[in-house]
């Protein structure tokens, strides 16, 4: 949620945040309805200034005389108005926190202006998308691919991507998770197993509702939320709470399987594992001093990237322009590695800064210790990595020409063997 200072001081800036990110959010209704509750709020504090006046001045006058019944009457009378009122503030409050929700998250001043992908920056660039295997073919061509990923028994067994992993393309898959945890906790990163199911109240505090409501899975009976992504249940670690300022930065990583709806993907760009409903990743996440707050972005991102070096993948870093940039977030970096077979950049990481947007709404504070008032957190986080797409990239730039995918030496170690064979 953005500081209702800005939305009240700086109306333009946010309408301009809300342009170029391409939001429909109606900034009017929501101005209408901020002025509307802080009239109440003001009208329910002046009755009971009065209230208080009045009961002060009650204990002054002798019990029984005229004077006092009169006050009794008045404060009778008040004591309604405040009832009636109080009701009115509280449902006025409640719309005016609903509207707020709608409000998106206005981008930093380095973000370049666009309205769509092509107008991302390839801020840079790793590798050589040329030196991949000569062999390399989209991965679900590759024969005997349905043996260690089998989407059809998984079709059969819930829907469409939900795919098993079998034998060597199971050991891959946790060779891959147990490196990217490794690797997050050599760069200081706690390891956490959080909750893959979130209350609502959870999925409000990071974004995810009601801008991403549709994407989420949700129970019926208890109205949860199967997890998008180790971020909504890592960033509530410390909602409601206030945390000393010298615990800061705070750097957890997290393995969950994530669930998302993708309501609308088809076509090629989503064929093989390309893109999932039930896909495994690593979260990344820091909650850091305001003043600190780019240059833990920037560390993130480079303990993302470092993986990407070890693994041996080409891959590119895009600042993604304010048109492409999600509701939340302030400042976001995507990673994309080249699949050789499908000769396309695939994303496999977004870096983000909320800056204070996810802490308003969490209410995740510290402790300034000179002023031992609490303030806000800034909430940064990305993945390190997410699986599919890592797999793909593998798979197609490591395939040999007897048919065997060479496996990089940092997964050896978990993997067990040099190459991963398909007979």
């Amino acid at each position: 949620m953005i500081d209702p200072k800005i939305l009240r001081e700086s109306p333009d800036t946010v309408r301009d945040a809300i342009r170029k990110k391409s939001n429909d959010c109606d900034l009017d209704a929501v101005l209408a309805l901020d002025t509307e509750w802080r009239a109440a709020l003001a009208q329910v504090e002046k009755l009971r200034a009065a209230q208080k006046a009045a009961n002060n001045d009650m204990a002054k006058l002798p019990k029984g005389s005229p004077e006092f019944k009169d006050k009794v009457a008045e404060m009778k009378a008040v004591s309604a108005q405040v009832k009636d009122l109080d009701a009115k503030l509280k449902e006025t409050e409640e719309k005016w926190g609903r509207a707020m929700l709608t409000v998106p998250n206005i981008p930093h001043s380095s973000v370049p202006v666009g309205r769509t992908p092509e107008e991302n920056v390839v801020d840079f660039t790793n590798g050589d998308v040329a030196a991949v295997s000569p062999c390399a073919k989209p991965h679900w061509e590759i024969p005997g691919f349905d043996k260690i990923i089998d989407f059809n028994r998984g079709s059969k067994v819930t829907g469409a991507g939900f795919p098993f992993y079998v034998g060597d393309g199971a050991k891959l898959v946790r060779s891959l998770i147990q490196l990217f945890l490794t690797e997050g906790a050599a760069n200081g990163y706690t390891e956490v197993m959080p909750p893959i199911f979130v209350n609502a109240a959870s999925a409000t505090a990071v974004g995810q509702i009601p801008d991403k409501e549709g994407m989420m899975y949700k129970t019926v009976e208890d109205s949860f939320y199967a997890v998008p992504t180790a971020e909504t249940p890592l960033t509530n670690f410390f909602r409601d709470e206030i945390v000393e300022e010298e615990q800061l930065p705070i750097y957890r990583c997290a393995y969950t399987p994530c669930f998302r709806r993708e309501a609308g993907s088809y076509g090629k760009d989503v064929r093989g594992l390309n893109r999932l409903h039930q896909f495994d990743k690593v979260e990344l996440l820091k909650w850091v001093h305001p003043t600190q707050s780019y240059v833990e972005l920037d560390k993130l991102r480079d303990d993302a990237e470092r993986i990407l070096v070890k693994l041996g993948l080409p891959y590119r870093r895009l600042l993604m322009c304010t048109g492409d940039l999600g509701f939340s977030q302030a400042k976001k970096y995507d990673l994309e590695v080249w699949a050789g077979g499908q000769k396309r950049w695939l994303e496999v990481s977004s870096c983000s800064n909320f800056e204070s947007f996810q802490a308003r709404r969490a209410q995740i504070r510290f402790r300034n210790k000179e002023t031992g008032k609490p303030e806000l957190v800034h909430t940064i986080n990305g993945s390190g990595l997410a699986v599919p797409r890592v797999l793909a990239a593998l798979l197609e730039n490591n395939l040999e020409a007897d048919g065997r995918v060479r496996i990089p030496e940092c997964l050896q170690p978990w993997f067990g063997k040099s190459h991963l064979s398909f007979a």
